[in-house]
């Protein structure tokens, strides 16, 4: 086949790019997928490059499955070879066959977010750390920071020593128990996936090696996307090489607050020398009114790669911007307008997304889908795998996989019931910390734990049932495994005699599990350790496939990569997209983040765009009054259409002659306008703190008060937060405490 047959003059410069570093900036719908997938074809096809030296990274196991398929249609023989995998994946693979150098076993555990907020509940009770002043989630997102940014507990302990601030000092003594526990129990997190692998390299010189030389053609889609730990993870994989190609769209970096660093594909010439950039602007998906909508916001953005989407697909339907009295009254509108066009055969109800910036904003939503007898799903919801009874068969899975696993063994240690208490597993636990044992290891002698009493017997009986079930699973697959612990435990049987509907649901949602399992089973060689590292790495959107004929439900961030022929933006209003926070920071990157977002929402449809907002909406208890978008201001006005709705606007904004037209772009006021109704009051002089004073925010934590002013209502007070920069906020939503 003609590898570059169907391909634009700057695909086919990409496809046949040989050596040295590659820069594709990929603008939305512009045929990424099938750039890369061809190149990896060309490479072995025309160059003959072997297979097993082309590695092909992204983010998604979604992304990394269709670019499988892809590649092994147009390779054929020998396409096995090539890995195609997420950055987790591949550092999973890396790891299995190596982290006993960094002194963990190989068939370690990877806590999920659940595990991760058990260890943390756990540590803080052992440090008797007030959760009320300092929050798990806290500890969690800055120890997540930390190994983003490669910083291990010994040198963030040093810098929280240099500084002498308590609150980084307690937070290193946190960080060095969590890393303490995760490696006694064999465990690691997410992050530790990559940040051990880099470990590893930096260590073991020989390990890696072994893999510049394995993969001397190195691919990464999505890298506008990548952290500085991943960063360096593929710096030093294509160091001896020097053939690296990435593939991003500077615009479309969404995750900074998952630690992405967007100066990552911004610099990209400035860290590899002699790179080639080439832009893919043609795009495929989306008509030129969607495009010109787009082009129209994101061209306000000031750190950016310029480029321009364009298309063959015609001008298309104009841009709906529509503006109701509240948010009843716009998931009215959406819904109806999804039965229109279901009715009149314009779309199915798979063919339409509603997109919005909170998860809050899908209540009203849902209540109308529901009124209105439109089936819907969400995505984002609950993950099936955080389901409590997938995480209690799952728990048992790891127990006997990895009994040092703690976490899991407390889980199911009582479940079903054995009569087991909370005070003797504390017995246990303490032991276990003070001698330096795992959980497992010290119930299997529970009975000489001192004041255990007669709950020593039952401690010992569970951990004899758990020894048999790993003597039975020696012989066993995946799916035998799960089916022989719900024989043996009788937690399946539990909720056929439980009668309820809500049983039911569980009980199918185990099958579902061993349906996974044994579709798992269809690989070549299946074990128990395999099924459960598929199953961590499982992220919400890569289960799903749009095959029911159902509308979807969304945030912004979840919809990045996906595309629909009839999208709605629900929300769009100043405050709440762009959010509140972005409007009030001193730092231009939070809105330029926000416009991004708005750039990658626009672009996931295909045919269809409807931009909704309303004047007022229920937002912490109280009704609250807004202005629309500062986004729809950056549309150009040729290409949206604005017609007023029918039911007369009862806000504010009614005194004017044409409340629905986008009014000329102006300065936000220092208090914004929607904030002025039912905002909490400080009585002047009464804060509490002043110029100078270091404060506590629930969320920033410390920091220096830079200034104080009149805002209004209320008082606007900027603070330079230690780990967070400066912001500005009102007094009376902040509750900023003087330290």
């Amino acid at each position: 086949m003609n590898i570059l047959q169907g391909l634009n003059p700057q695909q086919q410069e990409a496809v046949t790019h040989l050596d040295g570093p590659l820069l594709i900036l990929a603008g939305a719908g512009s045929g990424k997928t099938r750039v890369l997938t061809n190149r990896i074809a060309w490479l072995i096809g025309e160059k003959g490059v072997a297979p097993w030296n082309i590695c092909a990274i992204t983010f998604t196991n979604k992304a990394a499955g269709e670019m499988r398929d892809r590649v092994d249609r147009m390779v054929g023989f020998g396409a096995e070879a090539v890995h195609v995998a997420t950055f987790h994946s591949t550092c999973v693979r890396i790891l299995r066959q190596y982290i006993d150098r960094l002194g963990y076993d190989r068939n370690f555990d990877i806590y999920d977010t659940d595990d991760t907020k058990s260890l943390m509940k756990d540590i803080c009770r052992h440090l008797e750390i007030n959760t009320k002043l300092y929050r798990e989630k806290m500890f969690l997102a800055r120890i997540s920071h930390l190994k983003d940014e490669l910083t291990g507990p010994e040198e963030y302990r040093r810098d929280a020593l240099e500084s002498a601030d308590r609150e980084m000092l307690l937070t290193a003594d946190v960080y060095a128990e969590y890393q303490k526990r995760l490696k006694k129990s064999n465990s690691v997190d997410f992050d530790d996936l990559i940040a051990l692998t880099v470990q590893l390299f930096r260590e073991n010189p020989d390990v890696l090696e072994y893999y510049q030389n394995r993969w001397k053609y190195l691919m990464v889609d999505e890298y506008q996307d990548t952290n500085k730990a991943q960063f360096v993870f593929i710096a030093l994989l294509a160091k001896k090489s020097g053939n690296l190609c990435v593939v991003g769209d500077d615009d479309q970096s969404i995750y900074r607050f998952r630690g992405a660093d967007i100066g990552n594909i911004l610099n990209f010439e400035q860290i590899f020398p002699d790179t080639e950039v080439i832009r893919l602007e043609q795009n495929y998906r989306s008509t030129q009114n969607i495009l010109d909508a787009a082009n129209g916001v994101i061209e306000n953005n000031a750190s950016r790669r310029k480029k321009r989407l364009w298309t063959d697909n015609g001008t298309g339907d104009p841009v709906i911007v529509r503006r109701f009295d509240d948010a009843r009254a716009e998931a009215k509108y959406i819904v109806d307008d999804l039965g229109r066009k279901k009715r009149q055969g314009i779309f199915d109800y798979k063919d339409s997304a509603v997109l919005y910036r909170t998860n809050a904003q899908s209540r009203a939503l849902e209540e109308q889908l529901l009124y209105e007898n439109i089936p819907y799903t969400i995505i984002g919801g609950t993950n099936f795998y955080a389901r409590k009874e997938i995480k209690d068969i799952l728990a048992y899975l790891k127990t006997i996989d990895n009994s040092r696993d703690d976490i899991a063994v407390k889980r199911i240690i009582n479940i079903p019931k054995r009569g087991i208490g909370a005070t003797s597993i504390g017995r246990i636990d303490g032991y276990a910390q003070s001698s330096g044992s795992s959980f497992f290891d010290i119930c299997r002698m529970a009975d000489k734990v001192p004041g255990i009493g007669r709950g020593g017997l039952k401690i010992r009986e569970f951990a004899s049932f758990i020894m048999n079930l790993q003597r039975d699973a020696e012989t066993q697959i995946p799916s035998e495994v799960i089916r022989n612990v719900l024989e043996k435990t009788g937690y399946a049987e539990d909720l056929r005699q439980e009668g309820t509907d809500e049983a039911a649901d569980r009980i199918a949602n185990i099958e579902e599990l061993i349906g996974k399992a044994i579709s798992y089973e269809e690989t070549a060689d299946p074990t128990l350790r395999g099924f459960l590292e598929e199953v961590a790495l499982v992220a919400d959107i890569d289960s799903f496939d749009g095959a029911d004929d159902r509308t979807v439900l969304m945030t912004l961030h979840s919809a990045k990569g996906l595309e629909f022929p009839n999208v709605y933006l629900a929300g769009m209003d100043d405050g709440l997209f762009p959010s509140y926070q972005s409007t009030m920071s001193s730092d231009e990157s939070d809105m330029e983040e926000e416009r991004r977002l708005c750039y990658v929402g626009i672009t996931r449809a295909k045919e269809h765009l409807t931009l909704t907002g309303a004047r007022m909406r229920m937002l912490r208890g109280q009704m609250e009054w807004f202005r629309e978008s500062r986004f729809l201001e950056e549309l150009p006005s040729e290409v949206i259409d604005t017609l007023q709705e029918k039911t007369p606007s009862r806000s504010p904004f009614s005194s004017s002659p044409k409340p629905w037209q986008l009014p000329k772009k102006k300065e936000p006021s220092a208090t914004p306008f929607y904030l002025t109704k039912g905002m909490p009051q400080t009585p002047s002089g009464d804060l509490g703190y002043e110029t100078g004073d270091t404060v506590r925010h629930v969320k920033f934590g410390t920091g220096i008060v830079k200034a104080i002013r009149d805002g209004g209502r209320d008082k606007e007070v900027t603070v330079e937060f230690e780990n967070y920069g400066v912001k500005k906020m009102f007094a009376g939503f902040a509750k900023l405490v003087k330290v």
